[in-house]
């Protein structure tokens, strides 16, 4: 009698997570096909924003996104800006942010709130406990295991950070993933057929341009190129800037000091852009009370001017990322497109005009990293062994030699994972011990790369300068992550590390912070999302009494309000469910459309009004 076959083992579940500027997405593959995974109210997209709230709560994606105006100081967004960077670094980016960020120890960047500092590490792994969160909800199972994705040009300390806040949301992360790459997959370029595919990633906050081949399965990165100072986020700013120039200069002046005028302003930008994406002009009507009033028109034409320089910046990387990769525009198979950004029409426009052919655009650009992301969760998971992916580092790696120099020993866009050993020798007669300080980037001096880490090798036997023998050997992992070693030949001696970043957290603090995070996780889900909607919910009474209050709407407009705010207020005051809660926001949020641009309007005219009574 033969005993019975067990049955076969559930497909093990790994996640694929795009950590994004403005919004965050996670996805699963199922068999051959991956998918998004949504929440309780169907959406996809989970705002990267936290609002750390006066009564201590803390709020994350679209409930933090609706308190924006509330609490600008408080609500934080583009964390991706910072994360990974010293403070000096990234002091442009955090200049035109409403909350403050502060240089605290070692330069590093800290989000102040209250008398607290959050490191965008900490932030960032709020989002993504929110992202896991909609995860276990979507699949009925808890989540441990992840791919992240990166952009391309993410130098080690960021992708370090990167796996630093995936740390302490409680998720093993299991590869580092760039954006590209992922995207790829996402584009049905499953390996089935050759070819040579250009990718551009234009995000809310990054740029990111790779050249990928496939043969026979095997996804090669040629070359990557990219700025992670450029996106979406900068064609907002072009239009926040006009809309300040329109008022008088003091009016100007105080609306960039108050942080609620400053998020209006910024959402109303925001608002021109998408518009203008599929008409010719847009107007943004501003009531400056006694000065009368002034209709800003912009028109797509004038748009485009604007951005043409940002637009021809990523097309100066496209150039250069296919010279990289020593091939033609004529050798381009497939140009894809990724980012919410690429729906400007003039970057596709552009992009067509420079690769002689349009762009694929038949999977979402805000989906595509997400998906491609679970495809290589489902090769990691064990799940399907028919893909290959081999990445490239985006910068050269080297260590200082004498006179303050650079010996590169890993190039870029050299494939990943990969192990270089060069030897070295002292400099000094009767030497027993030599620093090693290691450097990323293209220049020849250690001054003008990025030092990313230092250690000492001991017990060197004291010879003349030039005879002992230093093995050093740099290994990258797949993810991008760089170990260093050296090992002086005729002793065995050796010494090492794994570069921690100095831009970045310490082990202490990731071990600490993981500590609190067990500490005071939330194990219901659907209680959590009970609560948000509620946050939401409240937020949005709260913010609609003080627009109301700001704003001279006329009188059938006025009722319309009142009368969606007092029955969402009765909801929450019934301690009505989900559903309801629901449906009485998204009333409410109909009948508010209109006047946002009237709280700009308030809000400069109160401005106008304190500078003629000064």
């Amino acid at each position: 009698m033969t005993s019975p076959t067990p049955p076969p083992a559930a497909p093990r579940l790994v996640v694929g997570i795009d950590l994004g500027t403005t919004n965050s997405l996670v996805a699963v593959r199922a068999g051959k096909t991956p998918h998004v995974l949504r929440n309780q109210q169907g959406e996809a997209l989970i705002p990267s924003v936290v609002c750390l709230h006066p009564d201590g709560r803390t709020i994350v994606g679209e409930a933090a996104k609706a308190l924006r105006l509330q609490f600008p100081d408080r609500t934080i967004f583009s964390i991706k800006r910072l994360i990974g960077r010293s403070a000096s670094e990234a002091a442009g980016d955090a200049a035109g942010l409403p909350y403050p960020v502060v240089a605290g120890e070692r330069d590093l960047p800290r989000v102040r709130i209250d008398d607290r500092d959050y490191s965008p590490e900490a932030i960032s792994a709020m989002v993504l406990g929110q992202v896991k969160a909609v995860a276990e909800q979507a699949t009925g199972q808890l989540v441990h295991d992840a791919v992240v994705t990166v952009p391309a040009w993410f130098d080690d300390a960021q992708r370090q950070a990167t796996k630093d806040a995936a740390s302490l949301a409680g998720l093993s992360c299991l590869r580092i993933l760039n954006e590209p790459t992922a995207a790829a997959l996402a584009y049905g370029i499953d390996g089935s057929k050759d070819g040579t595919v250009l990718v551009y990633d234009l995000g809310g906050g990054t740029f990111d341009v790779s050249i990928l081949r496939i043969e026979g399965g095997v996804f090669r990165v040629l070359a990557t190129a990219g700025d992670t100072h450029l996106g979406g986020d900068d064609f907002d700013a072009l239009l926040v800037q006009r809309i300040l120039a329109l008022l008088p200069r003091r009016a100007a002046a105080a609306a960039k000091e108050d942080p609620y005028v400053l998020q209006a302003v910024r959402g109303a930008a925001e608002g021109l852009k998408v518009r203008l994406s599929d008409a010719g002009s847009a107007t943004l009507q501003l009531d400056l009370g006694d000065r009368g009033q002034v209709d800003l028109t912009v028109t797509r034409a004038e748009f485009e001017g604007a951005i043409s320089p940002l637009v021809q910046r990523t097309l100066d990387c496209v150039q250069r990322v296919i010279k990289d990769a020593g091939l033609r525009v004529a050798d381009i198979d497939d140009t894809v497109l990724v980012g919410g950004s690429t729906r400007v029409p003039m970057v596709r426009k552009r992009l067509a005009q420079l690769l002689g052919k349009e762009p694929r655009t038949d999977v979402d650009p805000d989906l595509a990293v997400a998906l491609g992301a679970a495809v290589q969760a489902d090769v990691l998971a064990g799940n399907d062994r028919s893909l290959l992916l081999l990445d490239v580092i985006p910068l050269s790696l080297g260590i200082e030699t004498l006179g303050g120099a650079v010996q590169k020993l890993i190039l870029r866009n050299s494939t990943i994972p990969t192990s270089v050993t060069e030897e070295f020798s002292t400099g000094v007669d009767e030497q027993t011990a030599v620093d090693l300080t290691i450097y990323q980037g293209e220049r020849e001096l250690a001054q003008d790369c990025r030092r990313l880490g230092h250690f000492k090798l001991r017990g060197i036997p004291p010879l003349p300068a030039g005879l002992p023998r230093i093995a050093v050997t740099f290994l990258v992992d797949a993810d991008g992550v760089l170990r260093v070693t050296a090992r002086e030949q005729r002793t065995g001696v050796e010494a090492g590390i794994q570069v921690v970043p100095s831009f970045g957290l310490t082990r202490d603090e990731v071990r600490r912070m993981m500590l609190d995070s067990i500490e005071n996780a939330q194990s219901d889900y659907v209680a959590r999302e009970q609560i948000d909607l509620r946050n939401k919910a409240e937020a949005m009474v709260r913010g609609t009494e003080k627009a109301l209050a700001m704003s001279e709407l006329p009188p059938d407009q006025t009722y319309a309000v009142q009368k969606a705010l007092k029955a969402l207020a009765r909801l929450l005051a019934a301690n009505a469910d989900a559903a309801a809660l629901k449906h009485g926001c998204d009333e409410l949020t109909k009948v508010t459309a209109t006047i946002a641009d009237d709280v700009i309007s308030s809000a400069v005219t109160k401005a106008l009004r304190e500078e003629t009574t000064r």
